[in-house]
């Protein structure tokens, strides 16, 4: 727990410069390498796809779909890269004489493309009109989600959510990380809404709401996606690159729904105009 709280002592400061000070392509350019891990964590550490060359296309594609993402996700290239991909893909089974069996190579789009797609969306809202603002949302309702969660999960947490998948997990905390998510949404609206800001724009404490509800609801679906998976595949952790929390998908397991329901949020019912 200690390693925990530290590593996310120095993490959070780093970030926030990343994403609030640094240019927008050198956001784009770590989360692109970020996803390359992920793809590699998602195939190769749960031993689902073993083939190197097939777990070196899927980190690529994970490279270029995150910065198909920062070019505000152009639509023809997006299309010529995903027909090259599974070309490639489809072109490595033939290669084999039908060897490699069609599940890795599905395994492989959801690792190299449906996956870093989801959680680029990160990277979308970025380079939105008031996206150095936006950004910061994905993150305030996981994170205070989770650690609502954790909080209510301890000290209230009676009836198990699901224990097959995640036996840690309870009724109690996901109503916990529910509230926490709301709560800090509208902290963070509000102050958006502050007139000290730099920027004229005005908020709605209502979609706020909806942010923090929907967010964190989801929040627990993305995290159970994972869990599922390290379940099937026996492993306790997807690596081991964050001290405390393991590896990049372990962090950002339920981002892969928060990130890119906060994007449509604000495509849709935008919090701030």
């Amino acid at each position: 727990m200690k390693t925990r709280v530290i590593t996310a002592a120095v993490l959070i400061p780093v970030l926030l410069v990343i994403l609030l000070a640094a240019p927008k392509i050198v956001a784009a350019l770590i989360w692109g390498v970020m996803m390359s891990i992920g793809a590699y964590e998602l195939l190769y550490r749960t031993e689902l796809v073993r083939e190197t060359k097939l777990v070196i296309y899927a980190a690529v594609m994970a490279f270029c779909v995150t910065m198909w993402s920062y070019f505000e996700a152009i639509h023809a290239w997006g299309l010529i890269g995903l027909m090259a991909y599974t070309m490639l893909l489809f072109g490595e089974m033939m290669r084999s004489h039908v060897k490699m069996t069609f599940d890795k190579i599905c395994l492989c789009l959801v690792g190299g493309f449906l996956v870093p797609f989801l959680l680029s969306s990160l990277i979308r809202i970025h380079v939105m009109k008031l996206g150095k603002y936006l950004v910061l949302i994905p993150f305030i309702v996981a994170f205070a989600s989770d650690a609502g969660a954790y909080f209510a999960g301890r000290y209230f947490g009676a009836h198990k959510l699901a224990p097959v998948i995640s036996p840690h997990k309870t009724i109690e905390g996901a109503i916990g990380g529910v509230i926490c998510a709301i709560v800090a949404m509208v902290i963070y609206t509000v102050i958006l809404d502050l007139p000290f800001k730099n920027f004229d724009f005005s908020v709605n404490y209502l979609y706020a709401v909806i942010y923090g509800l929907g967010g964190s609801l989801v929040g627990v679906m993305g995290d159970l996606c994972f869990s599922v998976i390290k379940r099937q595949t026996g492993i306790k952790d997807y690596g081991n690159l964050i001290p405390g929390h393991g590896g990049i998908l372990d962090r950002f397991d339920s981002m892969m729904l928060v990130g890119p329901l906060m994007e449509a949020l604000i495509l849709l019912i935008p919090v701030a105009v």
